[in-house]
């Protein structure tokens, strides 16, 4: 899923909030960082549906990037060691003390249709919305069957982590739209090129 918010336009196709924020890690088509301030992170947050589109965001400033930024870092390196099969201690006690953290207290109140939608209970601040990506993590690298389903993108250009929820269970790439069509065009171009010579 794709959800583009004014200029900001975030994939949401890893199959988790916590591999969603992962995938920030990846530099935009310009090069560069994709968290680089605190509109992109408000952009994100209410993408990733960590805070209801609305939610006053007054408080997100340099401050909550760094966070974020860490926190991205210490899933990315416990997701890729899950999957390499390697130990990464130091981030694992990281997300862990931000994972004991309370997450937002969350409500239902009535639209303008008269529909309940979801509501936070007050302006959330920085460590409730850590605690809640960080309790995701936990709770997707301890399900034994969820992290059997942990990939990493077989793109050429890709280093996503998604969750494989395909039936056969042989997802190649994060996205079959993006990183698959890109192989399927480069693949046709090698064809083409083989073809010619």
């Amino acid at each position: 899923m794709t959800a583009g918010m004014g200029s900001y336009e975030w994939r949401f196709d890893s199959g988790r909030v916590c591999l969603d924020l992962v995938a920030t890690a990846e530099p935009t088509s310009r090069g560069c960082e994709q968290l680089d301030g605190a509109v992109t992170l408000r952009h994100w947050l209410v993408g990733a549906g960590l805070v209801p589109e609305g939610t006053p965001l007054r408080g997100v400033d340099a401050g909550w990037v760094r966070s974020f930024a860490e926190l991205r870092d210490g899933v990315g390196q416990l997701v890729r060691a899950q999957i390499d099969g390697r130990d990464a201690s130091r981030a694992l006690d990281r997300v862990n003390a931000l994972a004991a953290g309370a997450p937002p207290g969350i409500r239902a109140v009535r639209d303008e249709d008269g529909a309940l939608v979801r509501a936070l209970s007050a302006e959330p601040e920085c460590d409730a919305l850590l605690a809640a990506v960080a309790r995701d993590a936990v709770d997707l690298l301890t399900d034994p069957a969820a992290r059997a389903r942990l990939r990493q993108c077989e793109g050429d250009t890709c280093r996503r982590v998604y969750l494989d929820t395909s039936r056969g269970r042989r997802r190649r790439w994060c996205s079959s739209e993006v990183c698959g069509n890109r192989e399927r065009v480069a693949r046709h171009r090698r064809r083409a090129a083989l073809s010619r010579a």
